[in-house]
């Protein structure tokens, strides 16, 4: 499919950075959508910024898990696609610490997926903090129209540095099927620090009465009681307060990731009131 001579979207701050969105990526990796695709499968960074390090890194992170793994940038800015594409170009003489054949393109497009065949997942981090939150359906649902049966979109926030990463994962019919928090532990005061990350779906909801508000709330407070194992590492006191927590009610998934400071649950348990 040609690219559309005005694609749909605004264009993103540009804001980019080395390993910012290497949590997200992480998660993706290990994801059975990801696994379980057919031969080559389409992945796509929308909005990847001002340069072409979160497509190629998203690409490197990919391909232990799926060596055929194909991924596409895209970006409404024609200048931001003419500069990463400049820069596949020293990937692809060598010149860089990335795979010179790393399986990473180029196009410009926006809410539209403009890849020519349905990817099988878009990521899209940092897009939708411009926006309004009665934006955010329309937008999901526009891009989640463009994926493969059974794909995935992942939409979210995080600060500059990766440090602080949220995400919700969005079905093919572009219904939200879970919410994540990542943070870095080591240095962590409270993990309510995600509030200032929340996607757009979630960032104004941050209020008493809301689902999300009670739910960082009740992580910060497990985190507190769970302070006599600092000593023992910051690892050692989430994954207690995380464990209190589901034995408190909270439908907590994936515990196995709980060591990287990661927590999912089913959007049900934060979707607005």
């Amino acid at each position: 499919m040609p690219a559309p001579s005005s694609p749909l979207g605004r264009a993103t701050r540009g804001t980019t950075g080395t390993n910012r969105l290497r949590r997200v990526d992480r998660w993706i990796a290990r994801h059975p959508v990801l696994r379980t695709a057919g031969p080559e499968p389409l992945v796509v960074d929308l909005g990847f910024g001002a340069s072409a390090v979160t497509a190629l890194e998203l690409e490197a992170r990919l391909h232990r898990a799926r060596p055929d793994v194909e991924v596409t940038g895209l970006e409404i800015d024609p200048e931001r696609v003419g500069r990463a594409r400049a820069q596949l170009a020293q990937v692809r003489a060598g010149g860089t610490p990335f795979r010179p054949g790393a399986r990473v393109s180029f196009a410009r497009g926006g809410f539209e997926v403009p890849t020519g065949r349905r990817p099988r997942i878009v990521r899209a981090m940092n897009v939708l903090r411009q926006y309004d939150e009665a934006d955010v359906a329309d937008a999901w649902t526009r891009m989640a129209s463009r994926l493969e049966p059974g794909g995935l979109l992942v939409e979210g926030t995080c600060d500059e540095i990766g440090r602080i990463s949220t995400w919700v994962a969005v079905d093919a019919a572009g219904l939200p099927v879970t919410f994540t928090i990542s943070l870095r532990l080591t240095g962590l005061e409270h993990p309510s620090v995600a509030a200032e990350r929340l996607p757009k779906a979630l960032i104004h909801r941050n209020v008493p009465g809301e689902r999300v508000h009670d739910y960082l709330r009740a992580i910060d407070r497990e985190w507190d009681r769970a302070v006599g194992l600092a000593p023992f590492g910051p690892v050692q006191r989430w994954r207690r307060a995380m464990t209190t927590l589901r034995d408190a009610g909270w439908p907590l998934l994936a515990r196995g990731r709980w060591r990287l400071g990661e927590v999912s649950v089913p959007w049900s348990a934060v979707a607005p009131g």
